[in-house]
C-alpha cells in the first residue's frame, strides 16, 4: 500500500512535465529557486539519498563536490540539463529504489552513515510519500502558474 501511494505522486511529479519547453519547466516563478524541473532533480536525488545510500547502504554519491555550500545544490537546473535528461534520472532513481523495496521488508533498518540514525524501511517510505506529496503540490502551483493548468 505504501509503494502504491508513493507511486501516484511520483507519477503526478512526473505528469506536471509533460507538453512543457525546457524554458518552462525551468522558469523561476517564485521568489525562491524553486522550479518545475529543479523539483524533479531533487526528488531524484532525495531517491538516492534515503533508499540507496541510508538504507540500502550503497556507495553512490552525488555529481556535485561533498563540501558544496549551497544546500539547494540538487534543485539547480544546469544548462546541459534537459526534460528528458531530468525525467530519467528521476525514473533510473525510481527504478532503483524500487528494486532496493522488493527486496526488504518494511522493518529492516538501514546502514548507519554517522549522519543520520538508521530508519526502517517503512520509516523511509512514510518520509518519501510526504517528500514527494509536498513537492507534488508545490508543482501544482508552479504548473498553474506556467499555462494554467491544474492537477487532480
Amino acid at each position: 500500500m505504501l509503494s502504491a501511494f508513493l507511486d501516484r505522486y511520483r507519477e503526478t511529479i512526473l505528469w506536471k512535465l509533460e507538453g512543457l519547453t525546457k524554458e518552462q519547466a525551468a522558469a523561476r516563478l517564485v521568489p525562491s529557486a524553486t522550479t518545475l524541473l529543479g523539483i524533479v532533480k531533487h526528488l531524484a536525488y532525495v531517491e538516492r539519498w534515503w533508499f540507496q545510500m541510508n538504507f540500502a547502504g550503497d556507495p553512490v554519491g552525488f555529481p556535485w563536490p561533498k563540501d558544496e555550500p549551497d544546500e539547494d545544490i540538487d534543485f539547480r537546473v544546469t544548462e546541459t540539463d534537459t526534460i528528458v535528461s531530468i525525467s530519467t534520472l528521476y525514473q533510473e532513481e525510481i527504478a532503483r529504489s524500487k528494486e532496493i523495496v522488493a527486496g526488504a521488508s518494511l522493518e529492516d533498518l538501514g546502514k548507519d552513515l554517522g549522519k543520520v540514525k538508521p530508519r526502517s524501511l517503512r520509516w523511509i517510505m512514510v518520509h518519501m510519500i510526504e517528500e514527494t506529496a509536498r513537492h507534488a503540490g508545490h508543482a501544482d502551483i508552479l504548473r498553474e502558474l506556467t499555462d494554467g493548468a491544474i492537477g487532480q
